[in-house]
């Protein structure tokens, strides 16, 4: 369906021809918005029926007073099934630390969260297949507990800035929610303007950066320059020039999506992605407000080289094969 209206649009209304950049352009431009905007509404809609009682102070709620290897395995998988983004990161910090949370336990919590959600992951499927969304959440959680336990290691408690551990937010009282069909049903709507109000803006240039790679960017160049397996250089290149760029799970999956078709090496793409949603620089910014720079540039540090280390895994296995 959404083929037959990228291509009724693009290639006979507007009379673009498919084998010019412009063309090649609008038509996955056209292709990734609908596809994308119909799956986003129906996948939070039906997320939103599901969960209705989840809410980050029920995150903290449900890893208080665990051992530090469950609390960690709970924070890592809570991480992947909330909708939280970077932006939460400080209230959510704060929240965990006011528990008496381990700081391994959540810093797991924070690289998982923006990275893997319910929704980024229908969205992979329904964009790249099941083997490559496979690939990335397994990778995802990965680097998730371990990041978490290297960071423990190093005892961040000292670097926390002393203002969090003053903050006492007790116990919150959270409102009754209407369990009732009709109940859900309104959460399910909030879920939707909420999320949608809140990326659209983001999934819009990342599609816009997919099609114009899609469109413009020469195939030669890129299996050149970023195509091959065999190219250590193009794994590290690609995290850290991703660094000072931002978006989310959602939004950065059009512009993978382009990468593949361009013939970029899976392990690049996935550290790519990796790198773009968890290692930004304006996520950086946010978390200064609660750690200071050792803190920071450790997290920064074992991140970028977990995403490297996954690219180079994923590349060197499609050599071996």
């Amino acid at each position: 369906m959404f083929e037959w209206l990228a291509d009724s649009l693009v290639y006979q209304l507007a009379s673009f021809s498919a084998d010019t950049h412009l063309g090649a352009a609008l038509h996955f431009f056209v292709l990734d918005t609908t596809k994308i905007f119909v799956m986003l509404v129906i996948i939070i809609y039906l997320m939103g029926l599901l969960r209705a009682l989840l809410s980050p102070e029920k995150v903290r709620e449900y890893v208080r007073g665990k051992p530090r290897w469950l609390a960690r395995l709970l924070a890592v998988t809570l991480g992947a099934v909330t909708p939280f983004c970077s932006c939460s990161s400080v209230p959510l910090f704060i929240g965990f630390v006011e528990a008496g949370i381990p700081l391994g336990a959540t810093f797991s919590f924070l690289i998982a969260s923006p990275m893997i959600n319910e929704v980024a992951v229908i969205l992979l499927i329904g964009i790249l297949g099941w083997k490559i969304t496979l690939l990335y959440v397994l990778a995802g959680l990965t680097v998730a507990y371990a990041g978490g336990v290297l960071m423990e290691r190093f005892k961040p408690e000292r670097w926390v800035e002393s203002y969090v551990w003053k903050i006492h937010m007790g116990q919150v009282a959270l409102p009754e929610t209407d369990n009732s069909l009709v109940g859900r049903h309104r959460f399910a709507i909030g879920e939707v303007k909420e999320i949608v109000g809140r990326i659209w803006l983001w999934v819009l240039i990342g599609i816009g950066v997919g099609a114009l790679f899609h469109g413009y960017v020469p195939e030669s160049w890129v299996v050149e320059n970023l195509g091959g397996q065999d190219n250590w250089l193009a794994v590290p290149t690609t995290v850290l020039l991703r660094i000072p760029l931002y978006s989310n799970t959602t939004g950065i999956i059009p512009v993978a999506e382009a990468m593949l078709l361009k013939g970029v090496a899976l392990g690049t793409v996935l550290a790519f992605m990796m790198s773009v949603v968890a290692l930004s620089l304006p996520e950086m910014l946010i978390l200064r407000k609660v750690v200071r720079w050792p803190a920071l540039a450790l997290y920064a540090g074992i991140l970028a080289m977990a995403f490297i280390l996954v690219g180079w895994g994923f590349n060197l296995l499609a050599l071996i094969q």
